[in-house]
């Protein structure tokens, strides 16, 4: 990607005014991205250092074509791009804006659990401890840290009409989550990525799991008040910020009577 956002180069390897432009690359397999995808880069990069906070408005498609030096519909092709990877939002008549947790669509993004008859449920989270410790050799290689270096360990119970339905072991490294504790926790109002976005400057992107079926082992089924040996749906998540970097682990097991879990996938 061509690092000069006034200059961006197209694909005939010039400059947006024509200039010749030399490309900085191994000489036996140079390569080129799209014009339209080397503009994505440098709007994710203003995302991704806080020029436009979530919520915000950006600037129009004229002003981000002046500023680039490049068409406005080489602009619409990124920003089109970066809607559909949930990072921008558009609004018919008022212009796009920076995605945020906060809003009532993305809640369910991450959370796929639905009732049988295909409605998303409001949900209530209780806390049951937030601590700091260090990380585990498996926990450190999925967060790409140290072992040992320190991360944060929350857990909670997820309740779905009044019934607890999930249990979650979520870690956070450490250094990211500075000052993270149950109380500060307990005080937010509003969904946990929401509170990982406004107060630590930290937004998942995009998420892995692997899931599987389960027996309830007698800890987690007491928590779920389920009998030890329940069947269980078992989901391990890895979620990634800007630069595809790991933020989180999250390990639930679900209590799927009433529920499915829910995947789109393209």
């Amino acid at each position: 990607m061509n690092s000069n956002p006034a200059n961006p180069v197209n694909p005939n390897g010039q400059g947006a005014a024509g200039e010749a432009v030399s490309a900085v690359a191994p000489a036996a397999s140079p390569t080129f991205s799209p014009l339209y995808q080397q503009i994505k880069g440098l709007i994710t990069q203003s995302l991704e250092s806080g020029e436009w906070k979530p919520g915000e408005i950006i600037p129009s498609e004229v002003e981000l074509a002046a500023r680039f030096k490049v068409s406005q519909g080489t602009v619409r092709k990124a920003i089109d791009e970066l809607a559909a990877d949930n990072l921008l939002v558009r609004r018919q008549g008022k212009g796009t804006f920076v995605a945020t947790h906060n809003e009532e669509r993305a809640q369910f993004r991450f959370l796929r659990l639905l009732a049988d008859d295909g409605a998303e449920h409001p949900h209530v989270s209780r806390l049951l401890e937030c601590r700091r410790l260090r990380a585990s050799a498996e926990i450190a290689r999925q967060l790409d840290l140290k072992p040992a270096d320190p991360v944060v360990l929350i857990k909670r119970l997820l309740q779905f009409d009044g019934e607890v339905t999930v249990l979650d072991e979520i870690w956070l490294p450490g250094a990211v989550f500075r000052g993270l504790t149950l109380e500060r926790l307990s005080e937010y109002k509003g969904p946990l990525y929401a509170m990982f976005e406004t107060e630590f400057g930290t937004r998942m992107i995009r998420a892995t799991e692997k899931i599987r079926a389960v027996a309830a082992e007698p800890s987690v089924a007491d928590l779920l008040h389920v009998p030890a040996g329940f069947p269980l749906l078992s989901v391990e998540r890895v979620s990634y910020t800007y630069g595809d970097r790991p933020v989180e682990v999250r390990r639930g097991w679900y209590v799927t009577t009433g529920y499915y879990y829910q995947n789109d996938l393209s």
